[in-house]
């Protein structure tokens, strides 16, 4: 006995890992992009140098650069974002970020991660759940 809309069925389940990848991917490089941009607005721009430093990547940051953590993960599939700033000539971004004995804390970095850490998850969780829902 054949059951109906069984090939349909199958197609459909074997289409959302590629479609939840697809759509968690998108979202994340959405979110990452928006941090970016929220953090180089708050970060002291005296030479443009550091600010100009705030990026994102998959997989691991640069050595010497500061990071805010990674989103992704085996969470997701092994997609890892990581958003980096310094590094290199840019190695004062903990100083402005923390603070020194001499110098009073710029905070430009955490505080944003701190603020959209639940967006991130929410947003990812929405691309999942529409990705499976569309397949």
């Amino acid at each position: 006995m054949m059951v109906e809309g069984l090939d349909k069925l199958n197609r459909r389940w074997a289409a959302i890992p590629a479609a939840v990848r697809a759509n968690v991917r998108y979202e994340m490089e959405e979110m990452a992009e928006k941090i970016v941009a929220d953090m180089y607005r708050l970060a002291p721009h005296l030479t443009g140098d550091l600010a100009g430093s705030i990026q994102w990547t998959w997989g691991e940051a640069p050595e010497g650069s500061m990071t805010i953590g990674k989103v992704g993960g085996a969470e997701y599939g092994a997609m890892r974002i990581t958003i980096y700033a310094g590094g290199g000539d840019e190695f004062y971004a903990r100083f402005q970020e923390f603070g020194t004995v001499n110098m009073p804390a710029n905070p430009f970095f955490f505080p944003v991660w701190r603020l959209n850490k639940r967006r991130v998850r929410s947003a990812v969780s929405r691309a999942v759940s529409k990705a499976i829902k569309g397949a």
